[in-house]
């Protein structure tokens, strides 16, 4: 039997030395913030050596890759701002678009 584990994301990536630590995070089921989100919370640390560190995140870029050349996520920065309802949102020709709230900090 393998062991799995979900996340919702990363929560912190810290470097000592040559150890790298990636907190894992997860959205809480019962916590909220001001705002009424479910609050991240830490679930498991993941720790490696620089050198894997490196390697996998070589790995994730190009999974990241495929997945974009798939249509499956977009990259934030290649999105162009739709409009909104009310005609707000837009973004000017020739200026970047901005982060919106609905995309995950995984991608910027």
């Amino acid at each position: 039997m393998n062991n799995e584990l979900y996340a919702d994301g990363i929560g912190e990536i810290t470097v000592t030395g040559s150890i790298v630590r990636i907190d894992l995070m997860s959205l809480s089921a019962t916590e909220r913030d001001e705002k009424n989100n479910p609050k991240p919370v830490f679930r498991q640390r993941v720790i490696m050596p620089v050198d894997a560190f490196a390697n996998a995140v070589d790995l994730m870029q190009k999974a990241l890759a495929g997945l974009v050349e798939a249509g499956a996520v977009r990259r934030t920065a290649d999105i162009q701002r739709l409009p909104r309802a009310d005609g707000a949102g837009q973004a000017d020709a020739g200026q970047p678009a901005r982060k919106t709230d609905n995309m995950s900090p995984n991608f910027n």
